[in-house]
C-alpha cells in the first residue's frame, strides 16, 4: 500500500465503478470516476491542487499568502485542504443559496467563508467579481499577500486533469473506452479528460451534460448561450464560456432535467451503495443517453462527483422535493436535524 508524504499524495488515482443498473439498462459499460474518495470529498481537489502548485511554481502565491477564491463550495472546501497541507490561509466567496453542509465543511477546514447573495455574473456583485476584488485590495495594501485562484478562467485547472484524470481513465480502460461525458462548472474537467482521450484516440465521443438553468446546451446545441429551466443542483452549469470550457472538444450536449437526474441518484443509492449529490445523477443520465446512441457493447465514463451528504437539506428533505415536483423514495429514511 502506498504511504504519502501528506494528504496531497491522496488526490487523484480514483477508482472506475461500473454501475450495475445502468450498464444492464443500456447494454454498456458505464462507469464512473470516483471522485468523491478524493481526501476533500470531491473531483475539486484536483482544480484546486493543480491551481495551487501552479501558482507556487509562477510565483503568485509565496509563503504567508492566502489563497481567496468565488466558489459553490467543493473548488473551496478543496482549496482549504490543500491549504492546511501548504500552509496557506484560505478565504471563501460564495452565494448564499448553497447548501448549508457545504459551508459548515469550509468552516470546519478553517476557511473564512464569506456568504453574499445569488445574482448574475453580469452583476458586479457576483461571488467571482467579489472574490477578485478582494484579493485585488489585499495585495493593494500588503503586496503579495493574496492569491485570486480564479478557477473559472484559470487554466491550470483543466491542464491538471488534462494530466492526470484523463491518463487515468484511459489507462483503467486500457484504452477500450468510447465516450466521455460530465457537467461542467468552470469546465476543467471536461476539457481537460476531453483533450487527453481524443488526443489518444479521436473516434472517442466527448460529451457535455447541463442541468437546467444553465445556458451552455443550446450553446452547443443552437450557438448562443440561452438560460432555460432551473436545477436542484449546485455548482454545474455556467452563462458564459469559460477560459477552461474553451479547450473542451464537445461533440454534442444533453440537457438533462431533474425529473431524470434525481431518480438515478436514489437508484444508486439503493443498487449500487452510492449516496452522490445531484451532480452525478446529472452525469450519469447523460451517459445512458450517450450509450444508448452508441449501442450496445460500448464504454462510457463518467465522474461521481461528491457525496449526496453534502446536499442532505435537499435531497432528503421531502417538503422540498415535492416544491420541485421530485418524488421522495419510500425506502430513504427520514433525516432527523440531529
Amino acid at each position: 500500500m502506498d504511504v504519502f508524504d501528506s494528504t496531497l499524495g491522496a488526490i487523484g488515482r480514483t477508482p472506475l465503478i461500473r454501475l450495475r443498473e445502468a450498464s444492464r439498462a443500456t447494454g454498456c459499460e458505464i462507469l464512473g470516476k470516483a471522485e468523491f474518495l478524493n481526501p476533500g470529498g470531491s473531483v475539486k481537489d484536483r482544480a484546486a491542487l493543480g491551481m495551487v502548485r501552479d501558482a507556487e511554481r509562477t510565483g503568485l502565491l509565496q509563503p504567508g499568502s492566502t489563497v481567496v477564491e468565488g466558489t459553490a463550495g467543493n473548488t473551496g472546501i478543496g482549496l482549504a485542504l490543500v491549504g492546511n497541507a501548504l500552509g496557506y490561509r484560505t478565504i471563501i466567496v460564495m452565494p448564499n443559496t448553497q447548501s448549508q453542509e457545504k459551508v459548515d465543511t469550509l468552516r470546519a477546514y478553517g476557511a473564512e467563508v464569506r456568504q453574499i447573495p445569488a445574482v448574475p455574473y453580469k452583476n458586479p456583485e457576483h461571488f467571482v467579481h467579489t472574490s477578485r476584488r478582494l484579493a485585488e485590495e489585499m495585495n493593494e495594501s500588503r503586496p503579495g499577500s493574496a492569491f485570486w485562484a480564479n478557477q473559472f478562467d484559470n487554466t491550470a485547472n483543466y491542464l491538471f486533469h488534462k494530466n492526470t484524470t484523463g491518463p487515468e481513465i484511459w489507462a483503467q480502460t486500457d484504452g477500450h473506452v468510447d465516450g466521455f461525458v460530465c457537467a461542467v462548472g468552470t469546465g476543467g474537467t471536461l476539457a481537460g479528460v476531453g483533450t487527453t482521450l481524443k488526443s489518444l484516440n479521436p473516434a472517442v465521443r466527448i460529451g457535455l451534460a447541463d442541468p437546467g438553468g444553465s445556458g451552455l446546451f443550446a450553446y452547443y446545441d443552437r450557438g448562443q448561450i440561452a438560460m432555460e429551466g432551473s436545477s436542484i443542483t449546485e455548482g454545474i452549469g455556467n452563462s458564459r464560456i469559460t477560459a477552461n470550457l474553451e479547450h473542451a472538444p464537445v461533440d454534442k450536449a444533453y440537457k438533462i432535467p431533474d425529473e431524470e437526474a434525481i431518480p438515478l441518484v436514489y437508484d444508486m443509492i439503493r443498487n449500487e451503495g452510492l449516496c452522490l449529490g445531484g451532480s452525478s445523477g446529472i452525469n450519469v443520465a447523460a451517459a445512458m443517453r450517450m450509450a444508448r446512441e452508441l449501442g450496445p457493447g460500448h464504454t462510457v465514463v463518467t465522474i461521481l462527483c461528491d457525496s449526496g451528504l453534502r446536499y442532505k437539506g435537499r435531497l432528503f428533505n421531502p417538503e422540498f422535493l415535492r416544491s420541485k415536483d421530485i418524488e421522495f423514495p419510500n425506502f430513504v429514511a427520514l433525516m432527523g436535524d440531529d
